[in-house]
């Protein structure tokens, strides 16, 4: 959607997005509308073209002229051959189902952690923004927490929580949170203070004030909140995967490069990449689902 709107406010005339007979556009309308657009600009060529000039950068560098930093790296051949075997060296390829279990068990911690950051962050941040008292009593705590890295935690949540299962989902929780927070607050902060006089002078209660103007209107920073908000918890999730896990790709990761795997650490980073990626654009998804309006003005 971001290319699409760069693209047609780059054109010279306007572009407008179809309209249905007697009525405003469908969101399907808009959203194939939007699509054309992009596949017509040169975007998706120009993506495709990076993703293959680092490809061959990196078959160059490893397997090619062996360059000194990365004579040690497995190269894309080595790495796709492995990926796609039938009898992989390593155990580990899409015929696997060793490889689908490490990737479930990430996915499916990822998904508590991130609802639970979601339900508890988004609130937080809406009365934060809302109510000054509340935020001059979370901010500064906020604030303080929020710098500190996730490998700093480990201790704590190993001694907080049974179990490492639990202490992985609440380091994965805490990259989440914050992000979740933050964007959410910032969102009710940027609200044009004159929906604000318009609805006191019309006599809305606080609870309409609430629903009607803070929460829809901080729906944008939200969602965009959340998109950031998944990558941390992918980001979290393999730092506790690496020290605490048994299965998962940070697991993975890491004790492919114990056992001198070293095919299986890019598999499970690409696959990471490429499930982090789907799932940011499903957020972005949903966004667009809530917020035809802005959806609308973007395909204009």
């Amino acid at each position: 959607m971001t290319n699409a709107t760069a693209t047609t406010a780059a054109t010279p005339t306007t572009v407008t997005a179809p309209a249905e007979q007697g009525g405003a556009p469908s969101s399907w309308q808009i959203t194939l509308f939007s699509l054309k657009q992009w596949l017509k600009s040169p975007s998706p060529y120009l993506n495709v073209l990076g993703i293959v000039g680092f490809i061959v950068f990196w078959y160059l560098a490893t397997e090619r002229f062996k360059l000194p930093w990365f004579n040690k790296l497995p190269g894309p051949v080595a790495v796709f051959q492995e990926w796609v075997s039938r009898d992989p060296s390593y155990g580990i390829s899409i015929y696997s189902p060793e490889y689908y279990h490490h990737i479930f068990t990430s996915i499916w911690r990822v998904l508590q952690a991130f609802i639970l950051a979601t339900v508890l962050g988004v609130p937080i941040g809406l009365f934060m923004g809302w109510k000054k008292t509340f935020k001059d009593y979370t901010f500064p705590l906020l604030e303080t927490l929020r710098p500190i890295p996730m490998l700093a935690w480990v201790p704590l949540s190993i001694l907080m929580w049974p179990g490492r299962e639990a202490s992985i989902i609440f380091l994965t929780f805490l990259g989440s949170f914050f992000a979740t927070v933050l964007n959410t607050l910032l969102g009710v902060e940027s609200i044009d203070e004159v929906y604000f006089r318009a609805a006191s002078s019309l006599g809305a209660k606080p609870r309409q004030v609430f629903f009607k103007v803070i929460l829809p209107g901080s729906l944008p920073f939200i969602f965009t909140g959340l998109q950031i908000s998944m990558g941390f918890a992918w980001f979290s999730l393999v730092a506790g995967e690496m020290l605490a896990g048994e299965y998962g790709l940070g697991y993975l990761i890491w004790n492919s490069f114990i056992m001198v795997q070293y095919p299986v650490i890019v598999i499970a980073m690409v696959t990471l990449g490429v499930i982090g990626g789907f799932s940011s654009s499903l957020i972005r998804m949903v966004g667009d689902r809530l917020m035809q309006w802005k959806v609308r003005e973007a395909a204009r």
